[in-house]
């Protein structure tokens, strides 16, 4: 069962108890909530608390829990987090990459793509609403070569991924 945000609730409720766990799902239902982090970091230190938080899950962790502290930043809790939804990206992006100009086939949404995805969505909280991709790229090639992990992907291949997901963010 899908609704008007393009995420399939059954896909997420048939992952594994880990994929649940890394989407923040329900587990009952697959509905993706507010992200603990951002609903919890308000008034505790925006970027820093939440790339303090995120550092549990490594570099991948840190760059999302940062985004997260900076949008909720100065105490704006739940309402701010909810506009860079780290779930809700992540889940739009598992159900939608394979359809990509750019996908090719063998290549793994958790290893090769998320991480090009988070690049994207991440860092666009940073920058001012009428910011563009390509006047940022330098910066956020080097946040590719910081969360890359063990993705197979080379920037000039992530870099799509990453455009996509900072023009689906605002």
């Amino acid at each position: 069962m899908s609704n008007h945000d393009g995420i399939d609730r059954s896909e997420v409720k048939h992952m594994s108890k880990e994929s649940k766990k890394d989407l923040n799902a329900d587990i009952i239902t697959g509905e993706p909530g507010s992200h603990p982090i951002g609903t919890g970091v308000g008034g505790v230190g925006g970027a820093a608390a939440g790339a303090a938080i995120g550092t549990m899950a490594g570099p991948l962790g840190t760059l999302i829990g940062g985004a997260i502290g900076a949008v909720v930043g100065g105490g704006a809790g739940h309402a701010a987090a909810e506009t860079i939804d780290p779930t809700r990206e992540e889940a739009y992006w598992r159900a939608e990459y394979a359809n990509a100009d750019y996908y090719r086939e063998g290549l793994d949404f958790d290893r090769d793509l998320h991480p090009a995805y988070a690049v994207g969505y991440a860092n666009r909280a940073r920058y001012p609403a009428d910011a563009r991709f390509e006047d940022h790229e330098a910066d956020l090639e080097r946040s590719w070569h910081e969360v890359k992990g063990e993705s197979r992907l080379e920037w000039n291949d992530a870099r799509r991924a990453s455009r996509d997901a900072w023009n689906r963010v605002f």
